[in-house]
């Protein structure tokens, strides 16, 4: 599932994924960065992994996609979770999904991070 996350205005996206992720969880977050790209020009995105099960295979071309169509238009990207595979996902999501990735331990971090 993805939900958005308070806290989220004008090209900082943040959004919780939890449980297992369907390629209907992208019809959620793929029209709302592509609003926000076509409003800001690029976006700033966090995830929050830490309640995060598992992407069904139903949505790994969805996901694909995503990275796809938008990684040019992401320049930031923050991975929060705290689960050591987590860490390397933000490496892997700066090379598919955005110009740049971090991994954060705590959200707040993540979000100051993407202010910047």
């Amino acid at each position: 599932m993805i939900e958005v996350i308070p806290g989220s205005s004008g090209n900082v996206l943040g959004y919780k994924v939890s449980d297992d992720v369907t390629k209907d969880d992208y019809a959620i977050l793929d029209p709302a960065v592509e609003a926000a790209v076509k409003e800001h020009g690029s976006v700033r995105l966090l995830l929050d992994l830490t309640a995060f099960r598992w992407e069904k295979i139903d949505a790994w071309a969805s996901d694909f996609a995503f990275g796809r169509t938008f990684k040019q238009n992401i320049d930031k990207m923050a991975i929060v979770g705290d689960r050591r595979w987590e860490r390397y996902l933000a490496k892997v999501a700066g090379r598919f999904y955005a110009k740049e990735a971090r991994f954060f331990e705590r959200d707040t971090d993540g979000w100051d991070w993407l202010r910047r």
